[in-house]
């Protein structure tokens, strides 16, 4: 697992699996995998499921890197405190995880709650066969 600044702004954590390093064989039995994190977290809760593939490629001259073959968001949410109405602007947490042919790429944007960030990362890593 890589830690990134992406396009300069996103500070974002991604991990790309080779599909021989998993047991998973496809974006929904990772986004199931993750589901169940989710609902078996004393906190954490299911907001839903966005197909960023199907919406992007039912668009007009939308552009997609030919690699990807499937790419899904499942948006979460940690939300112990709402300190302000502020917070809100960095809620709520999204797992992204996409086919890119012969591996997997798992990303998500890095949370101001260092024990979410957290399990957000130790349930990524997971992933992997070990």
């Amino acid at each position: 697992m890589k830690q990134m600044t992406l396009m300069e702004k996103y500070p974002v954590f991604t991990i790309q699996i080779n599909k021989n390093e998993t047991t998973y064989k496809s974006v929904d039995e990772i986004i199931e995998y993750l589901r169940d994190k989710i609902s078996n977290h004393p906190v954490a809760i299911e907001i839903g499921l966005f197909d960023h593939y199907a919406h992007t490629s039912s668009i007009e001259n939308s552009v997609i890197d030919p690699n990807i073959k499937d790419a899904k968001n499942l948006v979460f949410c940690f939300g112990r405190s709402l300190p302000k109405a502020e917070v809100m602007a960095v809620r709520p947490r999204s797992f992204g995880v996409a086919d890119v042919g012969d591996s997997f790429v798992v990303s998500f944007l890095e949370a101001p709650n260092p024990e979410g960030n957290a399990s957000m990362e130790e349930w990524v890593k997971d992933i992997v066969n070990v």
